[in-house]
């Protein structure tokens, strides 16, 4: 099986998101992960950038590992790009599998390898002023240490 990638400016609607992971008896986890623009000082939005090509290739190369690695039943990535204000998803990753373990770590994986494989470039808005950011430290150590655990 195949990940399930959604790539879009729309507001991510994670009711909807949720019933495309539907149910199957032979699963008995799921877990999700919803990411949020959080307040950070006066932040007033982030704004992400992609490339409409390579970006949902990476998503896509990241979700076929993770459904490998963990022996998923179902992954869903959901991904915006565009202006977003304080408070707004940003991502939503649901998995699916036997047992609760494979499906935590699956959702932790795809996170954080996707704030640092996945192409899209960030801008913090805060009023009319804007500065672009870089993944953090801490998320290249924890990109990096999946990577050390990953064929």
């Amino acid at each position: 099986m195949q990940p399930i990638i959604r790539l879009g400016g729309d507001t991510l609607d994670l009711q909807s998101l949720n019933r495309l992971v539907g149910h199957d008896p032979a699963c008995g986890a799921v877990a999700t992960f919803a990411g949020h623009v959080r307040a950070n000082s006066d932040l007033t939005a982030l704004e992400l950038i992609h490339h409409p090509v390579l970006t949902e290739r990476a998503l896509e190369r990241i979700g076929a590992t993770a459904m490998t690695q963990f022996s998923l039943q179902t992954l869903l990535i959901a991904h915006r790009y565009g202006r977003m204000p304080v408070g707004e998803p940003i991502v939503y990753i649901a998995a699916t599998a036997a047992h609760r373990r494979a499906a935590l770590d699956a959702v932790s994986f795809t996170i954080d390898v996707l704030k640092t494989e996945a192409p899209f470039w960030k801008r913090e808005w805060r009023g009319e002023n804007a500065v672009w950011i870089e993944p953090t430290s801490a998320d290249q150590t924890a990109s990096e240490q999946w990577m050390e655990t990953t064929p």
